[in-house]
């Protein structure tokens, strides 16, 4: 039995391309903490970095065949959960910035039946376009503007990640942000 553990991380990537699942494991047990707290410290949410790091691992497996074996593996994982994380915050940054334009359009309206009228006009307009959105992304976008859930809430109570629920909400602001643009 080989000892893994004195593996440096070039040798394990080798072992890795070729489909040796000790070798993974080895190189998981060797950078999963340490990429845990790296994302703990930006992200300050347990679960999602727990998540963050999952998926990344995932994509390491599933990308072996071009992972380098020249290169500096600590390297590569730290920039790819730094990568991660920096979209994670860029999309709820759009988020945000959706979610302002909404308030902001209906508080500069003008009072007065004019003013309701366009309101209730949006309002069925939006309505409509959240309808339209596919299934899971639109269930998951009205338990977060709605019902006002979590994105933990609702993937506890969907059974799935909450970083597949951050997904779906970026994706269903992308294109409500999008639809609402011809209003303009």
């Amino acid at each position: 039995m080989k000892n893994y553990k004195s593996f440096s991380d070039p040798e394990l990537i080798t072992r890795m391309k070729n489909g040796d699942h000790l070798a993974y494991s080895e190189v998981y047990d060797r950078y999963f903490y340490l990429l845990f707290l790296f994302a703990y410290k930006k992200l300050r949410d347990e679960d999602m970095s727990k998540d963050f790091v999952q998926d990344l691992f995932m994509k390491v497996w599933e990308k072996k065949a071009s992972i380098s074996e020249s290169g500096k593996l600590s390297s590569f994982l730290y920039i790819s959960i730094r990568s991660k994380i920096f979209d994670h915050f860029a999309r709820h940054k759009v988020e945000n910035k959706y979610l302002s334009f909404l308030k902001n359009f209906v508080a500069n309206s003008h009072e007065g039946t004019d003013y309701q009228t366009r309101t209730e006009q949006l309002s069925i307009y939006i309505e409509k376009e959240i309808d339209a959105l596919p299934h899971k992304m639109g269930l998951v976008f009205k338990l977060s503007r709605k019902e006002y859930l979590s994105n933990k809430e609702i993937a506890q109570k969907l059974d799935v990640t909450e970083s597949n629920i951050s997904c779906h909400i970026s994706n269903a602001v992308k294109i409500l942000r999008i639809k609402l643009s011809v209003l303009k």
